[in-house]
């Protein structure tokens, strides 16, 4: 009954006198141990560790480990939604439907492995999704958005590389942590100074710019007559997720999600399929070319170890 009659002190205390003494009581009262605050209920969550990792997708295509990898991100997903359709379209559902038909053209070509950040519609932190790439080792990363825009005129696919002065603004944190692995392009930086390693940044960081832009530069050609692409079909940009010093990397826009043609067409299956194709297409000449240069490197070698010697 005593506590009880001080609670109704601290109550009333706010309406009969300043706040500070409504404090003062509130602090004796409880400092005391004349009223206590008991919690009737208690929950308990169980959050996960700040330097946990994402588990990693499965990798699917052929089991030759030594065949490139692609992996390809759906945009957004889970609680964001990103951008939205005049009819209810959500840009999380079109691009998880557009990187699959990806996958299924991919897969049905045989030539490259294929992995995806996301198969389900779930949350992935920006940063995360280029991670797995690089964890995966892959050799070309995709990622897939429906772009929107207030004039519902606009329409068109786009292909987004990160661009050279947008990279250079993250140029010496991308390069902090390389250094902290120790490696850039396969190359360990342990012992070979500032200078050194400065110049392998830049040369990785340049390589993967020109490369990714090659990859724009392929998917655009091989969609002429099957894809509509905006009037500046190849674009420049500080997308987090091409934010990468050795891994070749584009964002593809297929339409615009504000534009009822580009939203029906998205939303259509064998559109999407032929999204699909012609993107793979794309990756395997890409793929190929990367390729090539080791292959004309390696062909005089193999051709002097086959010659019998005399």
């Amino acid at each position: 009954m005593e506590s009880r009659g001080i609670i109704r002190a601290v109550q009333w205390a706010p309406l009969a006198a300043a706040p500070v003494l409504a404090a003062a009581v509130v602090w004796v009262a409880f400092s005391t141990g004349v009223a206590q605050a008991v919690p009737r209920h208690v929950v308990r969550l169980v959050m996960p560790g700040a330097a946990g990792m994402i588990d990693l997708p499965p990798v699917e295509g052929p089991a030759d480990v030594s065949r490139p990898l692609v992996v390809i991100d759906a945009g957004h997903g889970g609680h964001d939604p990103g951008a939205s359709g005049a009819q209810g379209e959500r840009e999380k559902d079109l691009t998880l439907a557009l990187t699959k038909a990806l996958r299924a053209a991919l897969l049905a070509d045989g030539r490259v492995r294929v992995a995806m950040t996301r198969s389900t519609d779930r949350f992935l932190v920006l940063e995360e999704r280029a991670d797995i790439a690089r964890r995966l080792g892959a050799d070309l990363f995709v990622s897939v958005h429906a772009d929107a825009a207030q004039n519902d005129a606009a329409r068109g696919a786009t292909v987004y590389t990160l661009s050279d002065k947008a990279s250079d603004s993250v140029a010496e944190a991308l390069a902090a942590r390389e250094n902290e692995a120790d490696r850039v392009n396969g190359v360990v930086l342990a012992g070979k100074g500032t200078a050194v390693s400065s110049i392998l940044v830049d040369l990785a960081r340049r390589d993967m710019r020109s490369s990714s832009m090659r990859f724009g530069e392929l998917v655009v050609r091989e969609s002429e007559g099957r894809v509509a692409f905006h009037a500046t079909p190849q674009r420049e940009a500080a997308f987090v997720v091409l934010k990468s010093l050795d891994l070749p990397s584009a964002l593809i826009e297929a339409g615009f999600i504000s534009n009822a043609g580009d939203a029906k067409a998205m939303a259509d299956p064998e559109w999407r399929k032929g999204f699909g194709r012609t993107v793979a297409r794309a990756i395997e000449i890409f793929l190929a070319e990367r390729q090539a240069p080791m292959a004309e490197t390696e062909a005089p070698l193999l051709e002097a170890s086959s010659t019998p010697v005399p």
